[in-house]
């Protein structure tokens, strides 16, 4: 019974191991996201002060109107680069959780299914049918599972592979 509880305890151990790496892929996509947000906010305030005082010696109505249309431009180009970047970010952190999920997902399930596996090999069954039946269902189980998780793991990478046309806005010239 002693050797049931610490497989018990090593699925345990294991899906808290899972959910840490997964609380710092969530941590470290976050702090990029915030990091790119940043740096365009920044660079937006600083290009806004230099284009303001740009503005302020121009005299003409038209090249201030030209300069305007510039800057905004500019800006724009540089929003639209900060979302591709953090649309990117997205993407990578949904396959990196995608695949950490997978990978738990299967070791768990194969894991669990071991341990009842073993557990029914504890059992004091005599009748061999019904240890063949057992067996039988174990591994069609296992094999579903296994069925399972390529496919949600081949539905995931799918969606992930569909990202934001990284020429929107571009063509707006």
């Amino acid at each position: 019974m002693a050797a049931k509880a610490e497989q018990v305890n090593e699925l345990q151990k294991k899906s808290l191991e899972a959910a840490v790496q997964l609380a710092q892929l969530s941590i470290e996509n976050t702090q990029r996201v915030i990091e790119i947000q940043v740096a365009v906010a920044k660079s937006l305030f600083e290009d806004s002060v230099n284009n303001a005082k740009a503005l302020s010696g121009i005299k003409d109505p038209q090249e201030a109107l030209q300069l305007r249309n510039r800057f905004a431009q500019n800006a724009a180009e540089k929003v639209f680069a900060g979302a591709r970047e953090i649309a990117e970010v997205a993407t990578r952190a949904q396959s990196q959780v995608s695949k950490l999920v997978g990978e738990q997902f299967t070791a768990s399930s194969t894991e669990v299914l071991g341990t009842i596996q073993q557990l029914f090999k504890g059992l004091p069954i005599a009748d061999a049918g019904t240890l063949n039946a057992i067996q039988h269902t174990l591994d069609t189980t296992r094999s579903a599972v296994e069925q399972l998780t390529r496919a949600s793991s081949e539905a995931f990478q799918a969606f992930t592979q569909v990202q934001v046309p990284a020429t929107a806005g571009k063509n707006r010239k």
